[in-house]
């Protein structure tokens, strides 16, 4: 099972330095799931041992004249080989289809493990267009990379307190696992009233939490759940 934590624009160096000890603390007697963190690239934490700390956000570059980005060198210091790519949020923002797929040959060239993020909006699941726009948001990209995970946030569902219905998550993962053998994420509102039967949706491998991730105890509390089930 895959638990990743995405904690957006939350912490500073000092706040993550402690939910990353902590977190550690708690997955040092329990390490058989994959957990991942994704703190803000200021807050980046040297010592991880137990989970896997990645990068919201990079550059597809080593280095480079690129005012304000973040490549390569940068995320090598801290041992980061894996990447958020395309969330709703950063395409919000500007990230257009061509940086996204420059993003992800870089990636993959250089061996990162991605979690390739894609999501419709209300207006394209109640016309009914769901599955035509998630597949054209995995047309750029190779669905056979080994290092790839794929995590649904239907983005009327992120930070809305509203998960998607289970039967729409199962339909919509089987629909992916058709397309790609990589591993599938469900992201949205996921809490600890509803993990453990989205967890139970055939085809999902585990779960993109934010801000029910933002406290490490709220985190490491969500990870022990399903693990008392």
């Amino acid at each position: 099972m895959i638990y990743a934590a995405n904690l957006k624009c939350h912490h500073s160096r000092a706040s993550f330095a402690l939910y990353a000890q902590k977190l550690d603390e708690a997955l040092k007697i329990h390490t058989k799931d994959e957990v991942f963190v994704f703190p803000p690239s200021s807050c980046f934490y040297a010592n991880v041992k137990y989970f896997t700390q990645g990068a919201q956000n990079f550059y597809p570059c080593v280095q480079g004249a690129f005012t304000g980005e973040i490549g390569k060198e940068q995320l090598d210091e801290f041992g980061i080989n894996s990447v958020l790519i395309g969330h709703s949020e950063r395409r919000a923002l500007g990230d257009n289809e061509n940086l996204i797929k420059a993003k992800f040959d870089f990636a993959k060239e250089h061996a990162y493990t991605i979690v390739f993020c894609i999501g419709e909006d209300l207006v394209c699941k109640k016309a009914g267009k769901t599955k035509d726009f998630l597949h054209k948001q995995l047309e750029n990209i190779d669905l056979n990379y080994e290092k790839l995970i794929i995590a649904y946030e239907p983005i009327y569902s992120i930070g809305t307190g509203v998960s998607a219905e289970f039967k729409d998550i199962e339909e919509v993962l089987l629909f992916l696992n058709s397309l790609s053998k990589a591993k599938l994420l469900y992201g949205g509102s996921v809490n600890e009233e509803n993990i453990k039967a989205i967890l139970d949706i055939k085809h999902c491998d585990g779960v993109l939490i934010g801000s029910g991730a933002l406290k490490v105890e709220n985190f490491i509390s969500l990870i022990k759940r399903i693990n008392k089930c």
